[in-house]
């Protein structure tokens, strides 16, 4: 074969620094146009980006020349530095150390762009440890 063909679909979930309640909605989307157009630099196209005042959920493509290590750690170092340097918020913003990602098959990339887009509805149901606890069995992880 004379090509490499990929198409990894990636989940990725992760919070503010200790969970603070601090994406409120007059910036979240700012935030996450933000997250958009820095993912999209890196080469890897977003399909959605959701979540709550305390995380978010990044449906996205991952670029065959990046890992998803460099993804995430570009994303959030970027992401507190324009949330701080343009005062988005009135505290220092930090994301909290660590992440999850998932591959997703493409036969249920629709289903997670659902789960997705209705993080707020959602979460009037779970909390977000409820939530982190079903991934974790979900993928067959432990905590650590």
């Amino acid at each position: 074969m004379s090509h490499s063909f990929n198409k990894i679909w990636i989940h990725a979930i992760w919070s503010t620094k200790h969970r603070a309640p601090l994406i409120n909605p007059n910036v979240e989307k700012k935030i996450y146009q933000f997250i958009s157009d820095q993912l999209r630099e890196q080469g890897c196209p977003v399909r959605i980006i959701n979540g709550m005042p305390d995380h978010i959920h990044c449906l996205f493509l991952l670029s065959p020349q990046k890992s998803i290590a460099d993804v995430i750690k570009q994303i959030k170092g970027s992401t507190s530095h324009f949330i701080n340097h343009n005062n988005l918020i009135p505290e220092k913003f930090a994301w909290q150390t660590g992440y999850a990602a998932y591959s997703v098959s493409e036969s249920v990339v629709e289903r997670v762009f659902r789960y997705i887009t209705n993080q707020k509805a959602h979460h009037q149901k779970k909390t977000f440890l409820q939530e982190y606890d079903d991934f974790i069995n979900l993928n067959g992880l432990k905590k650590q």
